[in-house]
């Protein structure tokens, strides 16, 4: 499975032919960036006991995502039957002998009463269990053809989120080479800058041991040498390069390697002794903060 983005939409229709429970359904799924996948459903009335198949289905094709999914049935007028709403009935009926007792008018007529909104219902005609079933397996057939369709989606837009994401790692890593090949960081130089702080401390009367001081100048250069974190960031290109060409879901991974990137990066400005080393730590955090922000998109 290719790389993944977690936000999409999918809309598929459909009808089923089941007797008296024919109808037309929808689905409508919609998907954002979650930590873990979620699923949030709004059925309609009837329909509610499918759910746990239904989040079956979506979870067979996503891993990560904050997912609507919404359902529409609308069955096909012949197959409903209208009926009376008792309990509104009662309700109209005990109004309308209130208001006529205060102004002494007639009732009204039957027809007139049931043409009172929410008196009369759309109602269930008799609808055996195999039509049932099969009304529900064409809906679940439905959901499971826009869970792929919402799938491909993500998938279309994650291929070109990870086209982004190895633009700046490598951006990334021609920072690191850049750092890496820095005159600074030559031998020379860093005993040429000793050499020069050296020689300014011991021109002025000082009760430091000469000898602690030359050890203590080979502590600071070897605490200052970035050869450790340039070869960390390295294999954290690779790294990141392999997951984002590679199978299955890494948004989890790509993250953490964010931040090891940006660990890394705050030790080199940290131990920088030259401008130029810090302009490219400064210049790497930007990339940085741009990666991990559009890592938080991938599933």
């Amino acid at each position: 499975m290719s790389l993944q983005s977690m936000t999409g939409f999918a809309r598929t229709e459909g009808r089923a032919e089941c007797g008296a429970a024919s109808g037309k359904w929808i689905w409508e799924l919609r998907s954002v960036n979650s930590k873990g996948l979620e699923i949030r459903f709004r059925l309609p009335a009837g329909l509610e006991g499918g759910e746990s198949d239904y989040r079956r289905a979506i979870g067979a094709r996503l891993t990560r995502g904050n997912v609507q999914a919404s359902l529409q049935f609308e069955r096909d007028a012949g197959a409903s039957v209208p009926v009376v709403n008792q309990a509104a009935l009662e309700a109209v009926l005990s109004a309308i002998a209130r208001i006529g007792r205060e102004l002494g008018s007639p009732p009204p007529a039957a027809e007139a009463i049931l043409q009172i909104r929410g008196v009369m219902e759309p109602g269930e005609g008799e609808i055996g269990q195999e039509e049932i079933d099969t009304r529900n397996a064409a809906i679940l057939n439905g959901l499971e053809v826009a869970a792929a369709a919402l799938a491909q989606v993500r998938a279309s837009e994650g291929a070109a989120v990870a086209n982004v994401l190895l633009g700046q790692v490598r951006a990334i890593s021609g920072l690191v080479e850049k750092v890496e090949a820095d005159p600074s960081r030559s031998p020379e130089a860093i005993r040429e800058r000793l050499r020069a702080q050296l020689a300014v401390l011991l021109s002025e009367p000082s009760a430091i041991d000469p000898q602690r001081l030359h050890q203590e100048a080979a502590i600071l250069a070897t605490k200052a040498d970035l050869r450790e974190e340039i070869d960390r960031l390295h294999a954290h290109v690779e790294a990141a390069k392999a997951l984002l060409t590679g199978p299955g879901p890494a948004g989890r991974k790509l993250d953490f390697l964010a931040q090891e990137f940006n660990r890394e990066c705050n030790t080199i400005c940290s131990k920088s002794n030259a401008a130029s080393v810090t302009a490219c730590g400064l210049e790497m955090k930007v990339l940085i903060d741009q990666f991990r922000e559009q890592v938080q998109n991938i599933e």
